[in-house]
């Protein structure tokens, strides 16, 4: 199991500040689409740079044009490129040809998808690395959680990793892991906390002991 750290409501330099506290406590940094909007592909660059050994993920949710996306995220140093499940079949097909091709992987984020299962079962089979269940924020304010979400999808998929994201605080990441998703992706779990450190430290050694 890894824990991917999010950042969403940074701009570059605090992105490089906020990871330099946690990086050794992490093993995949988020670039979140808020970023990606207001920095461009830029800040996946810089983030890749300044942390070589994490992975970097470019939460770039593509929803059409999929190798072409893919291409330009890889040339940024994204080492996982995510994709909308509610996206047509050939957009996810052609994220994975390119993703192959440049020796990145594709994560398929399902916010939105209304049958879940059934959907989890055809990304599957296109060959997705992984597929994230994901309480959004506009969610997270109408109290939706991705727990029941996150059962379902372990249920019917058979080759992709699982991945769970949103809202996952240090009090509700044991019920995350019990779980047993292979990626746990926390946010303001960690970035609005006033030690860091401190938290990303406990939630790391919550999920090694899982």
């Amino acid at each position: 199991m890894k824990l991917q750290l999010a950042l969403d409501l940074v701009n570059i330099p605090e992105a490089v500040e906020v990871v330099q506290e946690v990086a050794e406590y992490i093993d995949i940094v988020e670039i979140g689409t808020p970023v990606v909007i207001n920095e461009g592909l830029r800040a996946v660059q810089e983030l890749k740079n300044a942390f070589p050994s994490l992975q970097v993920l470019a939460d770039l949710k593509i929803m059409d044009a999929g190798g072409y996306e893919v291409m330009k995220a890889s040339e940024a140093g994204a080492d996982i490129i995510t994709v909308l499940g509610v996206s047509d079949d050939s957009t996810i097909k052609g994220a994975v040809v390119e993703a192959r091709k440049q020796n990145k992987e594709i994560m398929v984020d399902m916010i939105n998808v209304k049958d879940m299962a059934g959907r989890a079962q055809e990304i599957d089979a296109l060959g997705v690395d992984y597929i994230c269940v994901h309480s959004g924020y506009d969610h997270q304010a109408a109290g939706i959680n991705s727990f029941q979400d996150l059962a379902t999808i372990k249920r019917v998929v058979k080759n992709a990793k699982t991945a769970i994201a949103g809202g996952i605080k240090l009090e509700t990441l044991p019920e995350v892991i019990s779980a047993q998703p292979d990626l746990v992706i926390v946010g303001g779990g960690i970035t609005s906390q006033s030690d860091k450190k401190a938290v990303a430290a406990q939630m790391q050694q919550l999920i090694k002991q899982a």
